[in-house]
């Protein structure tokens, strides 16, 4: 076939590429706009587009700049118009592209600093956005030579965010004596808080601390900063009439799943900030929507088999100690369930509504075995399902006995003194027998 075209096959060849380059030039993107907006912790600059971009950037040293690619896209205001009175940034200016179609934006700095760029699509009065944030506090060098890489350390905690219920103005069911459940579900948190933190290889924190208001959103976004592996939200059920009584467990409904991943999937500057997949949106996602549905899609799905997971374990160790309202995981459209990238649990330790149910409620020693059942099962699943970069992966379990020193313990299975010491927050050197040990896998 090659042979027989001949040079009328490399005519069509030269006739199809004109006409494909023709086409893509006719429908470049054009830079319609550029603001910005400068404040304390970041300036941001917006490029108003008149089409979805395919863009690419990169930082340059001596003298600091953060160069923007646009492919197949063209100018269409002045820059020289644009104030960029802020911390961060100079000016931005137009410099010589890598290849015809493309146009390169500089933007030059005043100090080096790190940076943010993501799309937007049509919103209200807006059409399509590249958005540049530059961010307040020094970036490492782009010249700079890499360091050395460090011996790695012995791994991360597992985070555990417990949240209690309700709080502040909002006192949740109240009991038929006047108990609020906003007083009951804070100690049980406490007590797991504090069970916690005494485990080696684990960590948790309080969405709230103390008797004050969080709002449903803020306590998964708080889950999230804190990077938690799963979120606990206490609580204590409440019905009409005082005969329901036993605890339950819930997670998240497919229903509500799917809704929240439209949601996140519309917020494109909100995507890197999901735990564990954001980065791999942010690098691999940012031009093609499919991509960062199926990202989004996997994340969801894993946390969800998660969730049911502990939840079904979490009811065989509730029901030891207490009646079962339901024996089976339950679903609902609950707001603070919502996170698609870590898995979350609702647990009901009880109905306050049920007059037997709220003095047990009130007890200390319900309390502590409600949070003690809630602790053994959580700390059970991750011990035998660990994530590959925590220590609870990368340790064994050492059980001491007569006659054993830290120094011949960290001798036998080759790691520092103080590895152990950290891995197990030892303040003495003082060992008891039949004590269990973390050793970490260095």
């Amino acid at each position: 076939m090659i042979k027989f075209w001949g040079y009328k096959a490399t005519a069509l060849l030269g006739l199809l590429l004109a006409v494909l380059t023709h086409s893509m030039a006719a429908q470049a993107t054009t830079v319609d706009k550029v603001r910005v907006w400068p404040d304390k912790e970041r300036t941001r600059v917006v490029l108003d587009l008149s089409a979805s971009p395919s863009y690419g950037a990169f930082r340059l040293s001596d003298p600091e700049r953060l160069v923007v690619d646009l492919r197949w896209s063209t100018l269409k205001t002045k820059l020289s118009t644009v104030k960029a009175d802020s911390k961060q940034l100079k000016r931005i200016r137009v410099s010589t592209p890598p290849e015809k179609g493309t146009l390169r934006l500089v933007l030059d700095l005043k100090q080096a600093s790190s940076y943010k760029v993501f799309k937007l699509g049509p919103k209200g009065n807006y059409g399509h956005r590249l958005v540049i944030d530059l961010l307040a506090g020094a970036a490492p060098s782009a010249k700079a030579k890499p360091r050395p890489a460090s011996k790695p350390g012995p791994g991360r905690n597992v985070v555990i965010a417990i949240d209690a219920g309700h709080g502040g103005k909002d006192p949740g069911s109240i009991g038929p004596s006047g108990t609020y459940e906003k007083n009951v579900v804070l100690p049980i948190a406490r007590k797991l808080r504090d069970q916690f933190n005494k485990t080696p290889g684990f960590e948790a924190f309080m969405v709230r601390s103390g008797d004050y208001f969080v709002s449903l959103n803020r306590r998964s976004e708080l889950a999230r900063e804190k990077k938690a592996d799963l979120l606990l939200s206490i609580h204590a059920d409440a019905f009409t009439s005082p005969q329901p009584q036993g605890a339950s467990v819930w997670i998240l409904s497919k229903r509500r799943a799917n809704s929240e991943m439209g949601r996140w999937l519309e917020k494109d500057d909100k995507l890197s900030e999901l735990r564990g997949i954001g980065e791999v949106i942010s690098a691999s996602g940012n031009d093609d929507p499919h991509l960062q549905r199926t990202f989004l899609d996997l994340a969801r799905e894993n946390s969800m088999v998660e969730s049911q997971a502990i939840a079904e374990k979490m009811l065989r160790r509730l029901g030891r100690i207490a009646k079962l309202h339901k024996k089976t995981p339950q679903h609902a459209s609950l707001a603070v369930l919502k996170s698609p990238d870590f898995p979350s649990l609702l647990i009901e330790t009880g109905f306050i509504s049920n007059p037997k149910e709220e003095k047990k409620l009130r007890s200390s020693s319900y309390q502590n075995k409600m949070s003690d059942a809630i602790y053994q099962t959580v700390k059970t699943y991750f011990s035998d399902n660990p994530p590959r970069d925590a220590l609870l992966a990368q340790t064994r379990q050492h059980t001491v006995s007569r006659g054993e020193s830290l120094s011949r313990i960290a001798q036998r299975y080759r790691v520092s003194v103080s590895a152990i010491r950290q891995a197990n927050r030892l303040k003495t050197d003082t060992l008891q027998v039949g004590q269990k040990l973390t050793i970490p896998r260095l």
